[in-house]
């Protein structure tokens, strides 16, 4: 009866209000954007009120914070399901998503007090030994911990969210607390970070708001001028669903129209021409025809599009680079988690593809990350999903070109929260991210500015 009362606490309304609440103040900053009401300040206020709130709840609350967050942030993952005829599985893998996040949330927490009540009073039912000598350096230690554990359960609480980002459950990394405040007044890099959970911590601590003026340390001015598209590049946007695109008898048609787009890219003196992910559905190094034109067409221009490669045992998800009447090929280095790749052990992996993806064999990644130079530039080789890895942006490269399928998840907010991270991305490392787009606005993003190519 006693873990029946215990369970029903969990879920009181005060408790799910509380959670929902939090969750709501720390993904409205997507959700603002994807609507285009997106401004500096209501973000900045939104992820402070967020974090307050969070660092002084309890366990419980932290739960259903995890869990909400998850919900709002990642309830598209289900809807790829759609294109396996499988909408019954979308609840399922949505409350599964959102369960994940609720246990990490509910983890800190649980740990934070633990720890905290351990330091300042003995297990239930424990004998409190006799006194002993101590040094005065133990004396002053555990007085630190018997008149501060207050403070040092909020530490905890912030340290866990601190090192939330670097925890991705079965490969999936785009959880960043900090993200929060990618369009805001303040910085997204760790230190930023921390001087800001440092700042509320305090706060709550000793019950003083004067102590959030810390909060001014991990200021970040927000861009004002605004970058030049650069006039020689045509990023192409493409409207194909994931049905017409893998539908053999449409693919005709869907490449006269890609080649005319390629040419009105030429007719305007482009030099480079980028394409979307797999806009070329096919193992596209055994087309000969399809290969004999994209080379034709790249004596004029350089042209960068995805396509499909087979090695001979596995399939691939690659970049061909045509330029001065070559190609090369760049292959995938981290793959989508369930979407490309299975991260499960191998006997529950033959299962999942079998009665998931209809026995579909698992892609290849690539050991290596592929850098490649079009008219003497850089460019560093990202495929969708992996553009979002912090593995993509190893040696701070210069300039990266992305290509992305996104119609696996539309109509969804994943474009828009795609977007945000590579920003967060653009802000850490420098990169300016050339970012070619199926089913969804494409984009250059430069000194944290996005600017779409019309």
């Amino acid at each position: 009866m006693s873990k029946i009362l215990n369970f029903r606490r969990y879920f009181s309304t005060f408790v799910l209000t509380r959670g929902f609440l939090i969750a709501l103040l720390g993904s409205a900053f997507i959700y603002l954007d994807h609507w285009g009401f997106s401004y500096p300040l209501i973000n900045t206020i939104l992820g402070l009120a967020s974090l307050y709130l969070l660092l002084q709840e309890n366990r419980k609350v932290w739960f259903f914070s995890g869990f909400f967050i998850g919900l709002f942030w990642f309830w598209w993952i289900g809807l790829s399901f759609m294109h396996y005829n499988m909408i019954w599985a979308i609840p399922f893998v949505i409350f599964f998503v959102a369960l994940i996040y609720g246990i990490l949330f509910w983890i800190i927490a649980w740990i934070a007090e633990f720890v905290g009540m351990r330091t300042t009073q003995p297990a239930n039912g424990a004998k409190v030994p006799a006194p002993k000598t101590k040094s005065v350096a133990q004396q002053r230690i555990q007085s630190l911990f018997t008149l501060h554990s207050s403070l040092f359960t909020l530490i905890l609480k912030a340290l866990g969210l601190l090192g939330l980002s670097y925890i991705h459950p079965f490969g999936f990394d785009w959880f960043k607390p900090e993200l929060i405040f990618i369009e805001s007044y303040l910085g997204i890099e760790k230190w930023q970070f921390c001087i800001i959970l440092f700042a509320i911590v305090l706060s709550i601590w000793k019950k003083q708001f004067l102590y959030l003026f810390f909060i001014i340390l991990a200021y970040q001015p927000v861009a004002t001028s605004i970058p030049n598209i650069p006039s020689d590049i045509q990023i192409v946007t493409t409207h194909t669903s994931v049905e017409d695109k893998w539908n053999k008898t449409l693919h005709k048609k869907q490449f006269d129209l890609l080649f005319k787009t390629i040419d009105r890219a030429i007719d305007t003196n482009k030099t480079l021409i980028i394409l979307p992910e797999s806009v070329f559905p096919v193992f596209l190094k055994h087309s000969q025809m399809l290969m004999k034109k994209l080379l034709q067409k790249a004596k004029k221009t350089s042209i960068v599009t995805g396509g499909l490669y087979w090695d001979g045992k596995t399939p691939r998800n690659s970049t061909y680079i045509f330029t001065n009447n070559k190609v090369n090929i760049a292959n995938k280095v981290v793959l989508v988690p369930f979407g490309e790749s299975n991260p499960l052990p191998d006997f529950l992996s033959n299962w999942v593809n079998k009665v998931f993806y209809d026995g579909a064999v698992d892609y290849k990644a690539s050991k290596k990350i592929t850098d490649y130079k079009i008219n003497g530039v850089s460019y560093r080789n990202a495929i969708c999903f992996e553009a979002t890895s912090e593995k993509l942006y190893e040696g701070r490269p210069k300039n990266m070109i992305v290509l992305s399928n996104n119609g696996w998840f539309i109509p969804s907010i994943e474009p828009t929260l795609q977007k945000l991270l590579l920003q967060y991305y653009n802000k850490k490392y420098g990169t300016t991210i050339y970012h070619s787009v199926n089913m969804a606005e494409s984009y250059i993003i430069m000194n944290g500015i996005v600017r779409i190519q019309k």
